[in-house]
């Protein structure tokens, strides 16, 4: 919910004079590259040079979602009635200078009324992307290859828009929701959610290394002078919008292919043979390219990702197919693909293999595929950074013993619900930064994220009335 809009030039004045600002909010130029991150703190007249040059006039700021303006004595800053800015004494703001270790209950009422309201929607969101892939697959073995894909490119986009907007609420839905017989489907969705918040963070970070380094630099312009022109850091995008919702399309329908594998393969509970997974592996290089083809999709992206998201991301890399392309030439984005196929295939509960712990999948992925190539590198870190956080409204324990309701994914900020024994405390803690260097117990990684089902009778009441 955006409150206020100010200007580049009122914001420029706060910061100069020691302020800082808090967006809430993600800001975004008009080709849908993502400018400044809601949750950082913009301390600098440079920063916001930059968004200026960039053709933005005004920013929004939204309290709701925990952002802000205070200037250099930490007094709160808001919109005037007139259009021009004003200073709230301290004694009168409900906010002063941003602590993760102060909230009011108040905040801590919207925030969980929040969480829940996006959980909703995300179960809503979720089941409508995973009954549009089941019902385009089913079409296609009707058919021997042919699919509504305009129904599919609408749901994506959809889906997508709604992801990025939440935080990519997706691959933290309770997994309890899900089902053998419908993993295919859902694991495609899910891959496109994790598939998205992935690109994207890659995207804007490495996006952004690169402008960094031509504005250093400079660009020498022609001529006797060899003057140099500035060049904007928001000059250098790798992706553009147009292919990122490709690419998003393509992470929907990696799997694909798989509607024209025998249904009694794709759902065996026991091992298969080795004549079996060649079959199976057809999905991709052979059945996906086909149904491409027989649907007059000509996009060389969808067709790289349906038909390299097995291909090796290092050479010599075991259990990959098809073999024979470098490894260099398989796109970022295929390999981002990859990436979010192995870890929802490992947190995934199937009829023949328990689900893996979402830390202990995270730090596999990250130790099979740390210190190769460079730009692997990059994508990694997205990756880890994107995946690798507590979600709001997720259950943690702390190395204590105590069990912890996330509030917010940066730190990440949690309220302690119960004592060492997990009963449920009598008092209201206030909510603490598990990022601080004060904090005595830090996350146990070690065990399992927990979903507020699995533990709702131990949860206090006043988040339990936020939950119904």
């Amino acid at each position: 919910m955006i409150e206020a809009m100010f200007s580049i030039e009122n914001l420029m004045e706060i910061v100069k004079a020691g302020g800082r600002i808090k967006t809430g909010v993600d800001v975004y130029n008009e080709k849908g590259t993502l400018l400044l991150e809601k949750n950082i703190f913009v301390e600098s007249v440079r920063t916001l040079k930059i968004l200026q040059q960039n053709g933005i006039r005004s920013v929004p700021v939204s309290s709701l979602m925990d952002g802000g303006l205070w200037d250099g004595k930490g007094n709160l800053i808001r919109m005037g009635s007139h259009g021009g800015i004003e200073l709230v004494p301290p004694l009168a703001s409900k906010k002063s200078i941003p602590s993760n270790t102060r909230r009011t209950q108040g905040d801590i009422e919207k925030r969980l009324k929040k969480i829940q309201e996006i959980k909703k929607e995300s179960l809503q969101k979720f089941a409508a992307a995973t009954a549009c892939l089941k019902n385009a697959m089913n079409q296609i073995r009707d058919t021997q290859g042919q699919f509504d894909v305009q129904a599919v490119e609408f749901q994506v986009a959809d889906l997508v828009s709604f992801s990025i907007a939440a935080d990519h609420p997706f691959p933290y839905l309770n997994r309890e929701i899900f089902s053998w017989d419908d993993y295919l489907y859902q694991h495609s969705t899910n891959v496109c959610a994790i598939g998205t918040a992935v690109l994207h963070r890659f995207n804007t970070h490495f996006s952004h290394t690169i402008g960094s380094v031509l504005s250093e630099k400079g660009t020498t312009l022609s001529g006797e002078t060899g003057l140099q022109a500035p060049v904007n850091v928001g000059c250098f995008h790798y992706y553009y919008k147009e292919e990122l919702n490709d690419i998003c399309l393509g992470f929907f329908l990696h799997d694909i292919g798989k509607a024209l594998v025998p249904e009694v393969l794709l759902n065996k509970s026991t091992g298969i043979t080795d004549e079996e997974f060649d079959l199976l592996k057809c999905h991709s290089f052979d059945y996906g390219v086909q149904i491409l083809e027989e649907n007059r999709i000509k996009n060389s992206i969808l067709k790289n990702i349906i038909q390299y998201h097995h291909a090796p991301l290092f050479d010599d890399e075991q259990g990959c197919y098809p073999m024979g392309r470098d490894c260099s030439d398989i796109p970022p984005y295929v390999k981002i693909c990859k990436l979010s196929d192995i870890y929802d295939a490992m947190i995934s509960k199937r009829s023949y293999k328990d689900a893996l712990n979402h830390a202990s999948a995270v730090t596999q992925v990250f130790r099979k595929y740390v210190k190769k190539d460079p730009l692997l590198q990059f994508l990694l870190h997205a990756f880890v950074n994107s995946i690798g956080r507590h979600p709001p409204g997720s259950i943690v324990y702390l190395k204590n013993g105590q069990m912890a309701y996330v509030l917010e994914s940066d730190g990440p900020l949690v309220i302690p619900f119960t004592d060492t024994s997990e009963n449920t405390l009598e008092v209201k803690p206030d909510p603490i930064d598990m990022g601080s260097p004060d904090v005595l117990w830090q996350i146990d990684s070690e065990r399992s994220i927990r979903s507020p089902r699995e533990v709702y009778n131990r949860l206090p009441l006043y988040i339990k009335m936020e939950l119904t």
